[in-house]
């Protein structure tokens, strides 16, 4: 039976099942968020975690990977994450129901309690400060620093991985051109980060915490934040291995294993294997399909959408901001499409220009 579930688990955490559970688990979290935000709900999802996390304790793979000292602060992080994420959705519940029975909202409430800063937040404040001062000494005894020996050219590590807060990036360099992976994207991030305020004018929803007056803002902020950085963090941390390879959450680190990366440009679909010819010549002629493909994908969405999924949107944020902002979320969606058909498709580039230096 435990070998059974290890199994069961290596199988889920394959990165294509790993990324659509992720995403239907998030997407359940949302529309049934009354139901699963309720505390008996949560604490026995939790001790069903914890009751998972102690029958894991007991394979030495999943504990070798656990244990390593630059992974006991994320897994921390991670813990953390999940109880802040509920209580903000617990929260959100709540007000929603006092708004719709016009009530004040939680924060509401607590704005006309008013104590003093002095004793009653100074002393909490030390408080916390000498029990985490306790906590960093003992963890700081108890592991040993992850410090390696001096950078050699000659020995580098197996796997070779960037600092937790930069993991998602060095996935998405798999995927992307580095211009694209590296520039391209983390720029639209911030631009779109400074663009939210004059995008989103919406009062509602400021200083409480709230799910119904802001739908699709939430649900976009959870995508980016669960979907596209914690979730690529998990995965840089304890999916992937020697050689950059994935493996399961009980697999041994083989660092001999070596994943066959036959990875085709869409014009090798479209060109060599639906018509049965050779690619054209010219780079232009040659990516064609891919280059309609995304100017059907960046052009016509966002109209598209406009008109149907987001017409209420569209009509309050007017044409400009509505579109800015459909490009940034299509922006974002891009990066999980393309990581899919990379594991489902093998498809490398959508345009793959070489001789430009242009690939998407």
């Amino acid at each position: 039976m435990g070998q059974l579930i290890k199994d069961l688990a290596d199988w889920l955490v394959e990165p294509t099942r790993y990324s659509l559970l992720s995403t239907a688990l998030l997407a359940a979290v949302l529309i049934w968020r009354k139901k699963l935000t309720h505390p008996v709900v949560f604490g026995t999802s939790m001790l069903g975690i914890l009751a998972f996390f102690l029958f894991a304790w007991g394979d030495p793979n999943f504990k070798a990977i656990v244990t390593k000292p630059d992974n006991v602060p994320i897994l921390i992080l991670l813990i953390s994450i999940l109880f802040f994420t509920w209580l903000a959705l617990r929260r959100a519940v709540l007000n929603d129901e006092r708004i719709e029975r016009g009530e004040p909202t939680l924060e509401g409430e607590l704005s006309k309690q008013k104590v003093f800063t002095w004793p009653d937040l100074v002393y909490v404040e030390l408080i916390c400060m000498v029990l985490f001062t306790a906590m960093l000494m003992v963890w700081s005894i108890s592991i040993e620093a992850p410090i390696e020996e001096p950078a050699s050219q000659a020995r580098t590590p197996n796997p070779s991985k960037a600092p937790w807060y930069f993991l998602g990036l060095q996935e998405m360099l798999v995927y992307f051109d580095p211009w694209i992976a590296g520039v391209l994207l983390p720029s639209f991030i911030v631009v779109g980060l400074m663009a939210i305020p004059f995008l989103d004018t919406n009062p509602k929803g400021n200083g409480y915490y709230t799910f119904n007056e802001r739908p699709f803002a939430v649900s976009f902020f959870m995508m980016g934040f669960l979907l596209l950085w914690v979730s690529l963090v998990i995965m840089g941390t304890f999916l992937r291995g020697p050689n950059w390879s994935f493996f399961g959450v009980f697999e041994y680190w083989d660092p001999h294993k070596l994943e066959p990366m036959v990875n085709v440009d869409l014009s090798v679909y479209f060109w060599v294997k639906m018509l049965g010819m050779p690619r054209p010549e010219s780079p232009l002629i040659r990516e064609a399909p891919g280059i309609l493909l995304l100017l059907g994908y960046f052009v016509a969405m966002p109209p598209l959408l406009g008109r149907t999924l987001f017409r209420k949107m569209a009509a309050e944020m007017g044409p400009v901001r509505f579109n800015v902002m459909m490009h940034l979320f299509l922006w974002t969606a891009l990066v999980p499409i393309k990581m899919v058909l990379r594991w489902t498709l093998s498809l490398k580039y959508f345009i793959g220009i070489p001789e430009w230096f242009f690939n998407v």
